[in-house]
């Protein structure tokens, strides 16, 4: 299978995030509207479950939505919040559903069933439309006040949503904007990239991707920060100092990740114009448990999504390959070679190729790629089998 991803597009959707400094106060209320989001979400979910599970009937997100000026008679303080906001919640949980109903269809052996949300699971609230606007260089929140936030670069496009977000002990917001696509001058040039454990990645012209393992290298560190976390008594002051430490351990090394994701898909997508990769199910191949956290430390699906998104917006093709047999055949005769996970050389006994195992497998990732539909690579050597 060989799945070419659409390129061209009027208009894109990105996102804008930026921290934001709320004063004490400030904090208060944006804590107290997390609060009464989260319990609107759960009281909504559980108006779900029971009118199913008692009289068989399914509620929608329109039945619920209409019940909110009943709901707020009976509880003032949701005044408190913005009232899109309040919708916003309600359409969390219909999605949440709907995600639901389509992984069962889809055949999941565990579609999870959506799940109330706890303190620490409930950490976001959106302004869909309007409730928010700059102000004297600052952001005013209805019914929160004006706060000052960090405007490292200008906002493009037409804002669409609002998203606040609690973070560890940091605040943040992400605009959704609607803008037009910055297109990259058109490049001839094609790349066949093989991710893996041992780099990265390696690209068919040979050249590494060093894979950084940030998990690793700060994992010390965490699981000193976990086990003071356990030593501390629960419900004091400082088990919650400790739980803040560790997830400020957490975020550092996710923002390392993503971060590193975000300036390789860049230079791939800046240099060429179709970027051959494998099509891997990265959620099957997590439940190794040999390899799990290396595989999760990769964060090949974050890349993956990354180089998808940022080549959509330049305008340059990203062409996803049936996996099969990449690293097992000769990218120059075809020939079968077997290899073991520990072989990292590859030598073909046929036409004496010989090279890394990730290089001739990323070789072959490109000239599939090149070989599907329109993109038929006249210089593609013939191939036995794999496709």
């Amino acid at each position: 299978m060989v799945e070419a991803l659409p390129v061209m597009a009027d208009s894109i959707v990105k996102a804008f995030r930026f921290r934001i400094y709320p004063t004490k106060a400030q904090e208060t209320r944006l804590e107290h509207v997390l609060d009464l989001c989260r319990e609107l979400y759960n009281a909504a979910l559980e108006e779900r479950r029971d009118a199913y599970r008692c009289a068989g009937e399914s509620i929608t997100y329109r039945g619920q939505a209409n019940q909110l000026a009943a709901i707020k008679e009976l509880r003032p303080d949701l005044a408190d919040v913005h009232s899109q906001v309040l919708q916003d919640v309600l359409r969390r949980v219909d999605r949440a559903f709907k995600n639901f109903f389509r992984r069962i269809k889809a055949g999941a052996s565990e579609p999870g069933y959506p799940r109330f949300k706890s303190r620490d699971r409930y950490d976001s609230f959106t302004f869909p439309q309007s409730g928010f606007a700059f102000t004297n260089g600052k952001l005013k929140l209805s019914k929160i006040g004006e706060i000052k936030i960090r405007l490292h670069r200008p906002i493009e496009g037409e804002i669409k949503t609002l998203t606040v977000k609690r973070d560890g002990d940091k605040w943040y917001v992400s605009f959704s904007v609607e803008c037009v696509p910055r297109r990259l001058h058109p490049s001839t040039e094609t790349i066949g990239v093989d991710v893996g454990l041992e780099t990265f990645a390696r690209l068919s012209d040979n050249t590494p991707i060093e894979n950084p393992r940030f998990f690793r290298t700060e994992e010390s560190e965490l699981a000193r920060a976990q086990r003071k976390l356990d030593a501390a008594p629960k419900g004091t002051p400082e088990r919650r100092k400790r739980k803040r430490i560790v997830k400020r351990v957490h975020a550092r090394i996710a923002n390392r990740r993503k971060n590193f994701a975000h300036q390789e898909a860049r230079k791939l997508v800046n240099r060429f114009g179709k970027i051959c990769v494998e099509d891997l199910k990265v959620k099957r191949m997590v439940k190794n448990h040999c390899l799990a956290k290396s595989l999760s430390d990769a964060a090949w699906s974050l890349f993956f999504g990354l180089l998808c998104v940022k080549a959509a917006e330049a305008g340059r093709e990203v062409i996803k390959v049936n996996p099969a047999y990449t690293s097992q055949d000769c990218a120059m005769c075809g020939h079968r070679v077997k290899k073991e996970l520990s072989d990292r050389w590859h030598d073909c006994e046929v036409c004496g190729f010989s090279t890394h195992r990730d290089h001739n497998a990323a070789l072959n990732i490109l000239r599939l790629g090149l070989q599907s539909g329109r993109h038929q690579s006249e210089e593609a050597p013939p191939f036995k089998g794999g496709e």
